[in-house]
Order: C-alpha cells, then sequence, then structure tokens
C-alpha cells in the first residue's frame, strides 16, 4: 500500500482503484456518469484531463482550459445597448434565447423560472431551509457549551439559547446564492447527521449572476453535482424531436418553413413559455435547434479546443476515443451538459436510421440519418473558429478541406460512442481524488465516505 496520508484517514492500494479507510471503509471506483460528480470535482476533472491528455497524446498544438462563460460579454452588452439607444425600446428586448453566450441563456432560464415560482421558492427553497437547519444547529451546539461551563442562571442561559441564532441569520442568505451548497471550508464541522442531510440536497444551482465578477479561485464550490446546465430551448427541441421526429425520413436535412421557425424564435427571444406538441413541425423544431447552434458566439466546442478536437483525427485509431473525452471533459459544465443532450439526441436519431420490422412484422421505414449524416449537419454548428458573416457560421475560409472532414469525423465518433462519452473512468477518478487529497483531504474524506454510504 502507499503510505498513509498523515491528514487523511483513506489510503489507496498501489496499482488499483480501491480506497481504505482506517475504519475498516473500502471503496471501489466505477465508471460514473460525469454529471453525477459534485461541482468542485467537475472542475478539479478539467484539470486532470488536461494533464492526461498532455501526457498520453500528442495532439501537435497549444492547449488550454476553456473558460466559463463570459468571453464576449462586454462586446455583446456594448452592442446591445447601442442597439437599443437607437431604437428607443427598453432592455426587455435584448435576445433570450439566440446570439448570446450560453452561459446567458442558462441564467436567463434561470431567472425566468425563479420570477416564475418565487412565491412557492421563497418559503420552501431546500438549500435555504438545509443551511437554516445546520445554521441553529451549530448554533445551539454553541450555547450548550456554554451552558456546560458556565455557572451563570437557568434565565440567563434561556436568553441565550434564544438570541444566540438571531445576530448571524443574516449570513444564510448571502450563502444560499453560492450554487446551492454548502461550502468547501465548512464540511468539516458538519456531524455525521450533519452529513447525511446535506447528501439529501442532491442538486447545486449553476451560477446565476451573469455579471459575477469574482476570480474563479475565490468561488466556493458545492460538494454536490451542479445543477443540469442545458438550455430550455435545446431541451425542449430535443424533447419533441425524440417523440415525434424519430420515423421523419431526412430529419435535419429536410426544408422547413422560414416563417414559423421565425416565430419559435422570436418566442423563445422574447421569454415566452413555449409548448410544442404534435401540431408543431418536426423539421421546424429541427431547423431551430440547428439555428440556436449556428448563432452562438462561441462554438460548443469552443473556440480553444478547435485545432485539438480537429489532430485528434491524426492519432492512431486506438487513440481518438480516448483523446476526444479528455477534450470533453475539458468543457466548461454548461458546454459539456449541452453537448450531452444533444448527443443523445443524435444518438437516438441515428439508431433509428435503418428500415426495421414492428411487432407485427410490418415494416418501419428509417429516417436515412445515419451518425454520419448527422455529423456533416452538426459538425460545423458544433466546432468552428468564428463565424464568417452575420448570417454564417462555418470554418474559417482559409481552412483546408482536411479540417471538414476532420470535423464530422470528430462529431461522428461523439455519436457513435455517446453512452460511453460522458463516463468518468475509475482511473481518471483516482487521479482525481489524489489531486484533492493534496489541497482538500477533509474532501476526499467526504467524496468516499459518500460513495461508501451509496455503495452499502
Amino acid at each position: 500500500m502507499d503510505a498513509k496520508c498523515n491528514f487523511s484517514v483513506w489510503w489507496r492500494h498501489t496499482n488499483d482503484f480501491t480506497w481504505n479507510s482506517l475504519s475498516g471503509g473500502t471503496v471501489g471506483l466505477k465508471p460514473v456518469p460525469l454529471q453525477s460528480l459534485s461541482e468542485l470535482e467537475r472542475v478539479r476533472l478539467q484539470d486532470v484531463a488536461f494533464k492526461r491528455l498532455l501526457r498520453c497524446h500528442d495532439l501537435g498544438c497549444h492547449i488550454t482550459i476553456p473558460k466559463c462563460g463570459h468571453k464576449h460579454k462586454k462586446s455583446l452588452r456594448r452592442k446591445l445597448d447601442s442597439l437599443s439607444k437607437e431604437k428607443s425600446k427598453d432592455k426587455d428586448t435584448t435576445p433570450q434565447a439566440f446570439g448570446i453566450p450560453l452561459s446567458h441563456v442558462i441564467s436567463n432560464d434561470r431567472m425566468r423560472k425563479l420570477r416564475h415560482d418565487h412565491p412557492r421558492e421563497e418559503h420552501s427553497d431546500p438549500t435555504e431551509l438545509m443551511l437554516s437547519f445546520l445554521h441553529l444547529t451549530s448554533s445551539y451546539k454553541r450555547a450548550n457549551k456554554e451552558l456546560s461551563s458556565s455557572n451563570s442562571s437557568l434565565s440567563s442561559t434561556s436568553e441565550t439559547l434564544n438570541e444566540s441564532p438571531l445576530p448571524s441569520t443574516p449570513d444564510i442568505a448571502p450563502r444560499t446564492r453560492r450554487r446551492g451548497g454548502v461550502s468547501v471550508d465548512c464540511i468539516t464541522d458538519l456531524d455525521d447527521n450533519q452529513s447525511r442531510l446535506l447528501e439529501a440536497l442532491q442538486l447545486s444551482l449553476p451560477e446565476e449572476a451573469a455579471g459575477n465578477t469574482k476570480k474563479h479561485h475565490d468561488k466556493k464550490l458545492s460538494l454536490n453535482p451542479i445543477y443540469r446546465q442545458v438550455p430550455k430551448i435545446v431541451d425542449q427541441c430535443c424533447q419533441h424531436l425524440e417523440k415525434y421526429g424519430l420515423q421523419a425520413v431526412g430529419i435535419f436535412r429536410v426544408g422547413s418553413s422560414k416563417k414559423r421557425v421565425r416565430q419559435l424564435r422570436e418566442e423563445f427571444d422574447q421569454g415566452w413559455e413555449v409548448y410544442m406538441d404534435e401540431e408543431h413541425s418536426v423539421h421546424d423544431v429541427a431547423a431551430l435547434l440547428k439555428e440556436f447552434l449556428r448563432d452562438m458566439p462561441e462554438s460548443l466546442l469552443t473556440r480553444e479546443l478547435y485545432t485539438a478536437f480537429i489532430n485528434t483525427m491524426l492519432l492512431d485509431f486506438s487513440e481518438q476515443d480516448s483523446a476526444i473525452q479528455l477534450l470533453l471533459f475539458m468543457l466548461p459544465p454548461c458546454n459539456s451538459d449541452t453537448l450531452q443532450r444533444l448527443l443523445g439526441l443524435l444518438s437516438t436519431v441515428s439508431a433509428h436510421a435503418e428500415d426495421s420490422l414492428d411487432s407485427e412484422g410490418h415494416k418501419i421505414t428509417g429516417n436515412k440519418m445515419t451518425s454520419l449524416n448527422l455529423a456533416t449537419v452538426f459538425g460545423p454548428n458544433l466546432l468552428h473558429k468564428q463565424k464568417n458573416s452575420d448570417k454564417e457560421f462555418a470554418v474559417e475560409s482559409f481552412a483546408r478541406a482536411e479540417e471538414s472532414a476532420a470535423i464530422i469525423g470528430v462529431v461522428q465518433k461523439m455519436i457513435d460512442a455517446y453512452d460511453a462519452m460522458f463516463m468518468v473512468p475509475p482511473d481518471l477518478q483516482n487521479e482525481l481524488l489524489m489531486s484533492l487529497q493534496e489541497t482538500d483531504p477533509d474532501v476526499v474524506d467526504y467524496l468516499l465516505r459518500r460513495k461508501e454510504s451509496r455503495c452499502s
């Protein structure tokens, strides 16, 4: 076994993905979905995947971890402000979905939901209730300690118990803004009962304030899985196509009604509640989804990783899937979550490409959209450096035809290997935990205890 760390009750077997504790607990690491990781783990996974990529794959280009969110915020805001002044319209005319950064779209969705559910959330937000409970519990513990060591009268003790929660009560509200989870720095203050209560809250909310200027290392990262960051328009389009469009021949290639697509676009951009049912043409919805991806200021696979993704096609065939997966793990959560939702749809569509027979032996016509056809349609929308004009997104004009073929190859591999692409393998989890153990051993202890309790 490796030498035990002085600050941790857990250690791992050499050349194994099993961790043991002094109390006799054992956790064997198994593949887990990316979205099941906590916010802190996902941020650390970006760095671990980056180092693994440099160590194991020579992509022949400079690689950096994409930054989350607001790269185009200032220029976009100035552009929208000037446009607003020229047209003498109020700020509600700012697009809510199309042509704005992905993180802003998700933030807009979240704010609309908060406004819609405000009366209910104000009284029943599970995060606020949990934090209030933990705060009051710790306050009463301090009060009990003071009681046991004090010679004061019963009446004065009663006053202490009644008043102790009040002075620090205002701290509860700011802490609930920290993505909905208890911050890393206070995890060691939790006893077993509080830890179990913390585990009951499985989701933390994404960053809601688009204008947050805090540096990355100053943020408090949650130990719970973050809220799934997929724009509502993407999720609704995917659900509609999965329900009504799987047998539509040429889905994503057959033409649509420009008028109806424009109407749907305007409804989403105005922040309306849009309902799509069987009356909506699947080809209109498919066109709307492509248009959303095409109009994003930054491609879903990010500009920083453009060349890296392209160069994965130059590796040996056996290395390509692994390199692509590591690049996916380097994406910001909003990008990877949205990509996962989209690829889930495309994988399902491609599974219905060929003709088949129903239970009674009748022929079911396939949609003809294989993974190659889908990759050809979506590749330029998912991976590009910049747009060539206001109405066209594509690979830059000087790019070679080989790059276009590589883009299609990358997206096709993502569709074909969708089930495995977003599963974090044990060896990578092991590196992640070892990385955390160097800086946050208490966090490793908490995460492994949670894994142990789930296994048992």
